[in-house]
C-alpha cells in the first residue's frame, strides 16, 4: 500500500507545490491526522470496511467543514477512491516530500542516556555539514545500547553504539569459525 500512499501524496504535493501551499496543506494535514489520533471513533469510522466509500467521503466533508478547499477536495477523493484507511500514510510521504523539497533531513538519534541540548545540537551540527542539510532530529534513549549512539534517517542506519559493535564482534567471530 506504500506505492499507493506516495501516489496520493505525490498528486497532493504537487498540487499544493503549484498554488505556492505547501505549508498551509502541511498544517491542515498535521491537524487531521491530531484529531485521528484524539477521536478514535474517526479513525475507526475511517477503517470500517462496512461503510461504502461515498459514505465515508460524506463523513469526512461534514468532519473537515471549514477546512482548506484543496484539503478538503483531497480527503473527499481519497474517500471516494477506497482509499480512506491510508489517510494517516498518505501524510507521512506528504511530509517525506515537502522535507525533500525543503532540503529537510529527519533523522532519529536514539543514545544510551538523555543527552544536554548541547550535546545534540553538536551532533546534528556534525550531520548538517556532512549532508549538506537542515536537520530535524527526534531522539530517544535506549539504555540497552550501552553506549554510543544509532542514527537513522530514512532508511539507512548507522549504529556506532557499543551494543551495536559487540554485536558486529560476535557476528564476526561466529562466521571465522565456520571457515
Amino acid at each position: 500500500m506504500a506505492v499507493v500512499a506516495r501516489t496520493y501524496a505525490k498528486a497532493l504535493f504537487e498540487t499544493a507545490h503549484e498554488q505556492g501551499r505547501l505549508d498551509e496543506v502541511r498544517a491542515e494535514l498535521q491537524a487531521f491526522v491530531t484529531a485521528l489520533h484524539d477521536v478514535p471513533e474517526l479513525g475507526a469510522l475511517l477503517r470500517n470496511p462496512q461503510l461504502d466509500p461515498p459514505a465515508k467521503a460524506e463523513a469526512l466533508a461534514a468532519v473537515l467543514a471549514g477546512a482548506d478547499e484543496l484539503v478538503l477536495n483531497f480527503f473527499r477523493l481519497v474517500a471516494q477512491k477506497g482509499r480512506a484507511q491510508l489517510i494517516e500514510e498518505i501524510v507521512e510521504e506528504y511530509e517525506e516530500l515537502v522535507a525533500a523539497e525543503e532540503q529537510i533531513l529527519k533523522v532519529e538519534l536514539t543514545t544510551a542516556y538523555e543527552l544536554s541540548d548541547e550535546e545534540a545540537g553538536s551532533i546534528v551540527k556534525q550531520i548538517e555539514e556532512a549532508s549538506g542539510r537542515h536537520v530535524e532530529a527526534a531522539r530517544s534513549v535506549d539504555p540497552g545500547l550501552v553506549g554510543g549512539l544509532v542514527l537513522r534517517a530514512g532508511s539507512l542506519e548507522v549504529d556506532s553504539s557499543v551494543r551495536g559493535r559487540l554485536d558486529r564482534l560476535r557476528h564476526e567471530l561466529a562466521q571465522g569459525g565456520r571457515r
